[in-house]
């Protein structure tokens, strides 16, 4: 599916449609496969719109990284912003709020649907702290890029962290897995790993270790999927580790999401979102 311009963060809303951001537009988007897409302009538009998930509200949640604002949009597209340092990550708390990164500043935020506010600060200093997703313990788990480790918050503020097997790993994507852990992707060691909630890791390399594997959800298929920024690449890796790749159409592909008609749909920054077709390479 073309769309006119590059497509970065991808997830399905409440209304079972396809809501994307517009990272160099300042746009948000809303699809139904096979339908033509209704675009949202934000106001100003320079904020880079990147990561988007749903929120307990039934409304969208984004980052502006650039920009410093959180963003709401309901289905109808009306939109709320909040001013907030540097923020990549989010995703619904199990308190029933927001949970979010900032990418600068060491710092996991939550934030209400009415916009107030709770910074915890990290004990690290430059770490990047960068996605971030609800776990199945009742608490917020996170990576630290530049901090080669993973991060846990409890919704009162307590951090835990586990540093990475792997030097140089700059994991990126989280998510909670099928299996009552956390999968991750590294990007810089070319890897996707697996944190239980005990803190115990499993890391399994790529066949191609430049892929640079950056988002990662969990399909309907109870495997992790994964997209390769890298490589052009989808992946796929059961829980016991093994690992398959399919190409994908265009370049640079980030976000990825469970469409609703169950297949996986990848934000291609080159100008797409794309159901890859599954032919392994």
């Amino acid at each position: 599916m073309l769309i006119n311009g590059s497509p970065y963060g991808v997830v399905t809303g409440s209304d079972g449609a396809l809501w994307f951001t517009l990272v160099h537009q300042g746009r948000i988007g809303r699809v139904v496969p096979g339908e033509e897409p209704t675009i949202f302009q934000l106001d100003p538009a320079d904020g880079q719109p990147t990561v988007i998930t749903a929120g307990h509200d039934g409304a969208l949640w984004y980052t502006e990284f650039a920009g410093g604002r959180i963003g709401r949009i309901t289905l109808d597209g009306t939109v709320t912003a909040f001013d907030v340092q540097s923020p990549y990550g989010i995703a619904a708390g199990p308190d029933g709020a927001m949970w979010f990164t900032q990418l600068q500043g060491d710092r996991i935020g939550r934030i209400t649907t009415s916009g107030d506010i709770t910074l915890h600060r990290l004990p690290t200093e430059g770490a990047m702290p960068s996605a971030i997703t609800a776990g199945p313990d009742g608490a917020l788990w996170f990576t630290l890029n530049q901090g080669d480790a993973i991060g846990r918050v409890t919704v009162d503020g307590e951090v835990t962290r586990y540093a990475l097997p792997t030097p140089g790993a700059a994991p990126v994507g989280i998510c909670a897995g099928p299996d009552e852990a956390l999968w991750f992707v590294e990007i810089g060691a070319g890897q996707v790993g697996r944190i239980d909630t005990s803190g115990a890791i499993s890391e399994f390399p790529l066949p191609d270790r430049a892929a640079r594997p950056h988002a990662i959800v969990t399909g309907q298929d109870g495997a992790l999927w994964f997209t390769e920024w890298g490589a052009g690449k989808l992946g796929r890796v059961t829980t016991e580790g093994r690992i398959e790749e399919y190409p994908l159409e265009g370049a640079e592909p980030h976000g990825l999401t469970v469409g609703p008609d169950g297949a996986i749909w990848v934000a291609m920054e080159s100008g797409a979102l794309v159901q890859p077709s599954l032919t392994a390479s």
